[in-house]
């Protein structure tokens, strides 16, 4: 049990940061930390609506791992007496 429980709080801790990092490089609709790291900015490279769409669906999947690890987390302390 102690094996899952570490894979899972790595899981957790790497799916965190991935998830942070995913949800700051959506595009700003105006005045937040995206413009503060140059969001803001219009350039012909960031205006994709292909990219715009694969970084949702990343940030939704990198998501959806890190819900599976709460859960995963939640349910072995619950059973693990």
């Amino acid at each position: 049990m102690d094996a899952v429980r570490i894979a899972l709080q790595v899981l957790l801790v790497l799916s965190s940061l991935v998830l942070t990092l995913f949800i700051l490089l959506h595009k700003g609709k105006g005045g937040g930390l995206s413009d503060m790291f140059g969001g803001g900015m219009s350039t012909s490279l960031g205006g994709s609506s292909v990219a715009e769409r694969n970084l949702d669906r990343f940030t939704v999947a990198v998501a959806a791992v890190w819900a599976t690890a709460i859960i995963g987390l939640g349910l072995l302390a619950r059973f693990a007496s």
